[in-house]
């Protein structure tokens, strides 16, 4: 493991339309479960008893419960097992504090398939919203033999000046209102939720002054599993030059391109994005 990925460990989605539109906690049936992982305990939950197993990867400040609630729900249903966790420094899987060095994303791609291995899964899918779609596209170059298919959305391989600027626009949260602010605060308590949510402004930002604006484009042509990019026409922060940029660098994957998405569309349309997935995997 990376001295980075050590640092991630030592000590909103806070994105104003992904609240507003949807990203919200679920109760779930499911008691929490935990596994130990690097020295890490890592909580997840695991839906289902379908053939297929899938992976859930969080987005920024993510859960299981605020970003994968209607498909723990839906997805089992379809023959499909899903496992899903909440990232270290995130939700449940706290101690530790987050961290934020310039590989925090791949430093969770590697606990994720170390966590799969350890909870006996040789070969599964990929479901990755936003920072989960970064870290699943890692998690596909790095383990091609385990990985059968991939799904992300609301994901990039590289960060410009203007989505720092958007990022930063979202620093402060005494600008939010309390409606966007209460999940969060509800799920942290008000001064982790601001020394995460600013950790994570100040990590892409070090992305694009520190490694000129690279995330992962050089694991792109590493991944060989069949991929499904899905992008909202109207997310605010991720721009559709991105989904383009994966569907280009990325071989033989497919793009499909929600009118009315935006960042979270995976909750605002959740049945449509729900038969999307099943399709892909082939879990009707």
């Amino acid at each position: 493991m990376s001295t980075g990925c050590r640092q991630i460990f030592a000590g909103l989605s806070a994105f104003q339309q992904v609240i507003r539109g949807g990203r919200c906690l679920h109760t779930s049936p499911l008691a929490a479960k935990e596994v130990l992982v690097e020295g890490i305990s890592l909580n997840y939950e695991v839906a289902g008893e379908g053939d297929k197993v899938a992976l859930c990867l969080p987005g920024a400040l993510g859960t299981i419960q605020s970003d994968f609630g209607p498909q723990m729900k839906a997805l089992p249903e379809r023959n499909l097992t899903l496992v899903c966790w909440d990232p270290p420094g995130y939700g449940k899987s706290r101690p530790p504090s987050r961290k934020y060095p310039l590989d925090f994303l791949r430093c969770d791609a590697t606990l994720a398939a170390t966590m799969m291995k350890n909870l006996g899964y040789d070969k599964y899918s990929l479901l990755g919203w936003s920072d989960g779609g970064i870290s699943a596209m890692m998690i596909a170059a790095a383990n091609a033999r385990h990985v059968d298919k991939m799904v992300i959305w609301g994901a990039n391989a590289y960060v410009t000046e203007q989505d720092v600027k958007i990022y930063e626009g979202l620093r402060d949260l005494d600008k939010w209102s309390e409606k966007m602010r209460a999940p969060l605060e509800a799920t942290y308590g008000k001064e982790y939720f601001k020394t995460a949510w600013e950790g994570w402004v100040d990590g892409y930002a070090d992305m694009y002054y520190k490694n000129d604006g690279d995330i992962c484009k050089g694991d792109l042509a590493k991944i060989v599993c069949p991929t499904l990019i899905i992008h909202g026409a109207k997310d605010p922060l991720i721009s559709m030059e991105h989904c383009y940029y994966l569907k280009e660098n990325i071989k033989g994957s497919q793009l499909i391109i929600m009118e009315n998405g935006k960042h979270n569309l995976h909750l605002r349309y959740q049945d449509e994005f729900n038969n999307m997935v099943s399709d892909f995997l082939g879990t009707q």
